[in-house]
């Protein structure tokens, strides 16, 4: 949910400074309060970076959960104190190590995960997915709970996502970026 409308224009020094019990995602420039996740969600979370992590040990690229900040400069700020969209996926897949500092990636990973919660719904298949598609994220994977529809977008040549893979707790997800990765979705909904 955004807070109260202002004129302000949030940066990623406001992130920095914002009180840590409670979290926040600042998409240009606007701040977006992050409400605690269910039980479902965090069972869905586990699930997929678990299938993640085990896949990658070892591997150049690495594996992140939230919280862990990702932000995207548009190239014209004078210090990162003054990106105007740093958010936190559930999950993140980098590997470009140099996208890697202290304080989370810098620039777009390779791969996001997003788990939907009535809360963050619109955000995440539409704010979200626009600045993804944007910023390069090459697959973007929308997971629904309630339903068990996991929607994986991934960028065409033409620097836009195609139309999305679909899969439900049946299917076996298979992850683009990587040529010998699927995810057994009836693990990932039915833990």
């Amino acid at each position: 949910m955004p807070l109260p409308k202002t004129e302000r224009v949030y940066t990623y020094e406001d992130y920095l400074n914002w009180p840590e019990e409670q979290r926040i995602e600042i998409i240009n420039g606007k701040v977006y309060l992050m409400t605690p996740p269910s039980t479902m969600h965090q069972r869905v979370l586990r699930e997929i970076f678990t299938s993640f992590s085990v896949y990658l040990k070892g591997k150049q690229c690495e594996v992140f959960s939230a919280p862990f900040g990702v932000r995207f400069p548009l190239g014209s700020e004078k210090s990162d104190r003054e990106i105007k969209t740093v958010v936190e996926p559930d999950i993140v897949v980098i590997c470009d190590k140099s996208k890697l500092d202290d304080n989370g990636c810098k620039g777009a990973p390779d791969l996001i995960v997003e788990i939907t919660s009535p809360s963050t719904a619109r955000r995440d298949r539409v704010e979200k997915f626009n600045l993804y598609e944007k910023n390069g994220v090459k697959e973007y994977w929308i997971i629904e709970p309630e339903g068990k529809i996991v929607s994986v977008f991934t960028l065409q040549e033409n620097s836009r996502y195609g139309r999305p893979e679909l899969y439900t707790e049946e299917d076996k997800a298979k992850v683009s970026i990587f040529e010998d990765l699927v995810i057994n979705l009836k693990d990932v909904f039915n833990p």
